[in-house]
This record gives structure tokens, sequence and C-alpha cells, in this order.
């Protein structure tokens, strides 16, 4: 399986954490940025990391700034993209089983490695439950037009 990972300034330590620990499970990883600590503009890397996902050059991604939100909202303009703000386990569980998210982002400034860990770990070993009210609900936030 392949990651890509991307991250602002704010994201870059716990990025280096985060792949490190991906490498010894045995992912193959896409390094998307930034690769300082110098400051960055957080869109840039959430876009790159989502079209890698969107373009299946990657199976998942996963996006660090400092809160998780902005770099966030920027994967999530990528049409197919689901990216979603986990800071603890129990969403990252979640937010696989029942959205089938494809895009983890977590906060530097919010959590700190150890349970970064466990929440990636969390993330990619949780599959999309499959039933018929989340495909359906996954189909409606895919949908183009809204609900006018």
């Amino acid at each position: 399986m392949k990651i890509a990972l991307g991250s602002d300034q704010a994201g870059y330590q716990l990025k280096q954490v985060v792949m490190e620990h991906l490498k010894e499970q045995g992912y193959e990883i896409e390094d998307m940025g930034s690769f300082h600590e110098d400051p960055v503009d957080y869109p840039i890397y959430g876009k790159l990391v989502a079209h890698a996902v969107k373009d299946k050059t990657c199976d998942y991604g996963i996006l660090i700034c400092g809160t998780g939100l902005g770099i966030s909202m920027a994967a999530n303009k990528v049409r197919g993209i689901r990216a979603a703000v986990c800071h603890d386990c129990f969403s990252a569980e979640a937010t696989r089983l029942h959205n089938d998210a494809n895009i983890l982002a977590m906060g530097g400034r919010v959590v700190g490695p150890g349970l970064a860990l466990k929440i990636v770990d969390t993330f990619l070993n949780t599959e999309f439950s499959g039933a018929e009210r989340h495909v359906r609900r996954v189909e409606m936030i895919e949908a183009e037009d809204d609900f006018d």
C-alpha cells in the first residue's frame, strides 16, 4: 500500500515521525513535502496529496498542519477526496467505517506523536463498512449538485 504524506511547517516534525512509523510497517511512502520547517502555504501540500489519491498513484493520504483544519479544507476541494480531521482513534475509525475517508488530517500542534501513530494505524487498518446507508451518504457527498 502506498501512502502520500504532506505537511506545512507546523506539521513537518510530526510528518517525519509518521513517515518513519509507516516505513517500519512496510508501507511505501510518497513524501509530497514540505521538506523543511520554513513557512510554506499548506494548500499546496493538501492539494498535492489529494491529487495523488484522486489519481490513484497513492492509496491513501495523510496531511498534517498546525490543526489539520486548513490543509484538510484544501484537500477537500479536489473532487473525489474525503479528507477527515481526526484527533482521536474513535474519529479515525468512524470516518473510515462510515465515510470511506481517503485522507487523514491531523494537527501537529494538537496531537502528540504517540497518539498520532495510534490514529494513523486505526485509520489505515479500518475498512469501509459498505453498509447501504453509508454508501448512499458517500454518494451524496460526491454528488455535484446540492439539494436545491
